[in-house]
């Protein structure tokens, strides 16, 4: 590896054309400076001036070296400041749910993006430690606090073709004996069973999803019809909502971040920022 020093002893001759000159600016003595020559001469295996008793000549090899020494020593030059920048960089680490809107989740980076100028935001897996979550408020642990960006409704969802597809409205009885696609999980999905044992009516319960993608793909696969949130299939053209005539089921999604610990600054300059609207 080629010495900076080395280099830097190069372009004062170059552009000096003169050992002498180049030494004084350069702070070093003038066998120093001929002997670093020599030595990247050696290193580099050729010949780089011509000497003679009125200086030196670049030859073509220096020529060729010199925008390359040049371009190598300015780099090093800036590497400090490159660090010192990176370093003074704010960082924001947000852990992000799956199965919501990407429409919505977009908008909201943007925000983030306006918020904190010259941020490195790292976006991990919903499990990963951060310095807060995207997620539900139903799955906010005890000891959160939840920060609620939007709402999603839940909708009635059926694949082309199905018999309840051409259907303006839907009352909840209508369900009854229906092919249903069920998420445990899903407070809505819970909400409709309980609305329909209600009136002594059930679902026919065909099929069973940890996750809303999955519960959509079951959908998409015709094994029934299902409720999912209006931002998860915005861009799904395969999958008709119909109208529901019943109370209204929805979701919240919001910020989810410690209380019993300080925030991390740039969160706080986060939801400051949301706070205004």
């Amino acid at each position: 590896m080629v010495d900076l020093r080395l280099l830097r002893f190069f372009i004062a001759i170059f552009e000096e054309n003169n050992i002498t000159a180049a030494a004084n600016r350069c702070h070093v003595s003038q066998p120093s400076l001929s002997a670093g020559l020599k030595q990247l001469e050696q290193e580099l295996g050729g010949l780089l001036f011509e000497r003679s008793k009125k200086g030196v000549k670049a030859l073509d090899s220096a020529h060729y070296l010199y925008p390359l020494a040049l371009k190598l020593v300015e780099e090093a030059r800036q590497l400090p400041g490159l660090f010192k920048a990176k370093a003074a960089r704010q960082k924001l680490r947000l852990a992000v749910m799956p199965d919501i809107s990407q429409w919505r989740l977009a908008q909201l980076l943007k925000k983030i993006q306006l918020a904190i100028p010259h941020l490195d935001l790292e976006l991990v897996d919903y499990h990963s430690p951060a310095d807060c979550r995207l997620t539900l408020d139903a799955l906010r642990h005890e000891e959160e606090i939840f920060f609620p960006l939007w709402e999603e409704d839940y909708v009635l969802c059926v694949p082309l073709g199905h018999e309840l597809a051409r259907a303006e409205q839907i009352k909840p009885e209508q369900l009854h004996g229906f092919d249903f696609i069920e998420c445990p999980p899903c407070e809505a999905h819970q909400q409709t069973i309980g609305l329909l044992a209600c009136s002594n009516m059930s679902l026919n319960l065909v099929a069973k999803a940890e996750s809303k993608s999955l519960v959509m793909s079951l959908v998409l696969a015709g094994f029934g019809v299902s409720f999912l949130p209006d931002g998860l299939i915005e861009d799904e053209p395969r999958i008709v909502q119909v109208k529901f005539d019943g109370p209204r089921m929805f979701r919240r999604i919001g910020l989810c971040y410690p209380s019993h610990q300080s925030i991390a600054p740039t969160l706080a300059l986060l939801l400051r920022y949301l706070a205004k609207g």
